[in-house]
């Protein structure tokens, strides 16, 4: 089954997008992503993605009130999946204590991949691997970490999934990469997670076609209106009906 993964990153408490990950060139959707993120679950989203962008670049959660807040609201709803700056056991404990249904481990997992070992004893566990072109990136995509995507599956073998972002296509609306996310979803030991340069319905059927994809993450092709959550959720299903 591929679900949607409506995206909202959080700096300063407000929704952005980043353009290929550069904190200096964002773009403001909105103050509330409480009600963001009630909106895509009242659309039928069975997960909200969130990112702390705050956090995966300094370290400091000071979005997590907010991260448990949209928990709060999506209850019964939606699933909620975030990520950014969950860097140890404890992060990973107040997350789950806060109904967080599934973590996102990144730059700590790339430098210690025994925390995802630890840490999926407390709550499922997605690793994610954010690349520019193939070289795994860190502390909020501002570092290189000499590791190669091909070479990073293997060590997390109690990952959930993998969320796989192509920072170069991230925020760009160009369109994801289907060739390499092809071989990573033969490579990757768990489902894989496709983020960045989703533009349009034809990119979700185009997505929907790699065998062992597990999810799509969509984020500004919402919210400059290229397609709704609702439209995205029925060309899944309808890619999925047909393939079936």
């Amino acid at each position: 089954m591929i679900e949607l993964y409506p995206a909202i990153d959080l700096l300063g408490g407000r929704v952005v997008r980043l353009r290929q990950g550069d904190y200096a060139d964002e773009t403001v959707y909105g103050n509330d992503p409480v009600a963001m993120a009630r909106s895509f679950a009242e659309a039928g989203s069975p997960w909200v993605h969130v990112v702390d962008l705050d956090a995966a670049k300094s370290g400091d959660p000071i979005n997590r009130p907010v991260v448990a807040a949209i928990v709060q609201a999506v209850s019964g709803m939606s699933k909620v999946q975030t990520g950014g700056g969950v860097r140890s056991i404890a992060d990973a404990e107040e997350l789950a204590n806060a109904g967080v249904a599934r973590v996102v481990m990144g730059s700590a997992a790339v430098r210690e991949p025994s925390l995802v070992a630890e840490a999926s004893e407390v709550v499922p566990v997605a690793v994610g691997l954010d690349h520019r072109s193939g070289e795994i990136s860190i502390h909020g995509w501002t570092q290189g970490s000499g590791l190669m995507l091909d070479d990073a599956y293997e060590l997390f073998p109690t990952a959930a999934v993998f969320v796989i972002t192509d920072i170069g296509r991230d925020g760009m609306l160009e369109g994801p990469d289907i060739e390499g996310l092809t071989r990573s979803a033969a490579s990757a030991g768990a489902p894989i997670i496709a983020s960045g340069g989703v533009s349009s319905i034809a990119d979700i059927e185009a997505l929907a076609k790699i065998p062992g994809l597990g999810g799509v993450i969509t984020g500004k092709a919402v919210y400059e209106g290229r397609f709704t959550v609702s439209e995205g959720l029925a060309a899944l299903a309808a890619a999925q009906e047909w393939q079936s």
